[in-house]
This record gives C-alpha cells, structure tokens and sequence, in this order.
C-alpha cells in the first residue's frame, strides 16, 4: 500500500470522538492523524525497522518533535496506528453484551466484523511488512507489539463477551479462554493466508459472512446449553 492519499480510517481519528492525547486544537487533531496516516504507509511500505520517525515527520508534513510530542516513541505510534485500523473495522460496541439480545445474532456481528479485519487488505499488508522483522535474530518485542493490537485485542474482548454469556446462562463453557481461542481459529479459517498470500478468492463479502455464519453455528454446537 503505497499510494499517496491520506487513509480515511486514520484520519478519522483527528476528528471528534477520535481518541486523542496531549493539546485538543482541531489544528492538533489535524497533524494526529496526519501523522498516523504516514505511519501506516511508511510502516507497510518498508516494515518496522526500515521506517524511521524523521521519515514519518517528513511524509505527514510535520517535525520530528511534533510526532514525538504525539506518541512518544516509534513502538507507541506503530500500536497506534495499527490500533486505529483495527478499531474502524472492529469497534468496542461489537462486544458489548446485551442479554435480551439473542446470542446467535449478537455472535454473527463479532464474527462478521472480525472476518472483515481478517480479509482486510490494508491491514494484511501492514502486519506482512511489519511480520518480516519479527524474526529469531530480531527484537521479541515486535512480535508482541503484532499481537498485542492484532490477536490478543480480539481475545481478550471475546473472552469477556463469553464470560458474561456464561453468566447469564447463554453458553455452557467450562474454560472461557479456551473457547475464545477455539472460536477465533474457527473464524479465521484460511482466510489470513489467503490474504498473506494475496490470493482474493474468499475474501470477497460472500466468502467472508460465510465463513463468520459458519463459524457461530460450530461454536454454539459446542458451548449452547444442552
């Protein structure tokens, strides 16, 4: 992903409701996402050791102490940006858990929006850059940088969801952690390797609420109460 333009999913976070931190000015707000749009490009074009902050301050139009003034340091601005595209395609409000809600739909928007994040061709690009560094010889801390924003974000929110469906007597599972996990695997299917390996078929929307329907219907098989 290489194109010039600004992301609208990063910038949307210099507008209100966007998280923010430091000054509050829209000017502020402006360079914010400015800067996340950058990183986003900088970070998939050329991964996470090859991307340099002044690189970054260059390509948002920006100095290099405003991005420090921002985020800190490279590894706060790549979870950043990385938690930006995962948050637009997968919002806190998909877990929420409502009990008059009827489980099977309430799961089918989890999977659904998951399966997206999953086939999203911007997000497979920017963790296959950043997944080169991520090697033996390499720092460990990229490597859970990846899962922290990634994987582990989706975990520990399924779990939740999970923990208050058992609650409230919805699901029957003995070991929530194992079945937030089991539940992942199902989703994910082939589809992180279909986009890794840039191979499209699948990953259109049909393919996609397929695979998220036929994963809830797995999973309540398991875990509905008998």
């Amino acid at each position: 992903m290489t194109h010039e333009k600004l992301n609208p999913m990063l910038l949307s976070c210099a507008r209100p409701g966007g998280r923010a931190q430091g000054p509050g000015r829209p000017k502020d707000m402006e360079k914010r996402g400015a800067i996340l749009a950058a990183a986003q490009k900088l970070f998939t074009r050329s991964g996470f050791e090859g991307t340099s902050m002044d690189a970054i301050a260059q390509a948002a139009g920006v100095s290099k102490l405003t991005v420090y003034s921002h985020f800190g340091d490279k590894d706060s601005l790549f979870r950043e940006a990385a938690q930006t595209c995962c948050g637009a395609l997968m919002p806190e409000q998909v877990f929420e858990f409502q009990p008059a809600l009827d489980l099977r739909h309430a799961l089918n928007v989890i999977a659904l929006a998951h399966a997206r994040v999953l086939a999203n061709s911007e997000l497979a690009a920017l963790f296959r850059a950043v997944l080169g560094d991520c090697n033996a010889e390499g720092d460990p801390r990229l490597g859970r940088l990846v899962w922290d924003v990634g994987p582990g974000r989706a975990q520990q929110k399924i779990e939740h969801f999970l923990e208050q469906a058992v609650a409230a007597g919805k699901l029957e599972i003995r070991d929530v952690p194992l079945a937030a996990g089991q539940f992942l695997a199902l989703l994910r299917g082939d589809l992180p390797l279909r986009r890794l390996f840039a191979c499209s078929e699948g990953c259109e929307e049909a393919g996609i609420r397929r695979n998220a329907e036929a994963a809830v219907e797995m999973f309540l098989r398991a875990y509905a109460p008998r």
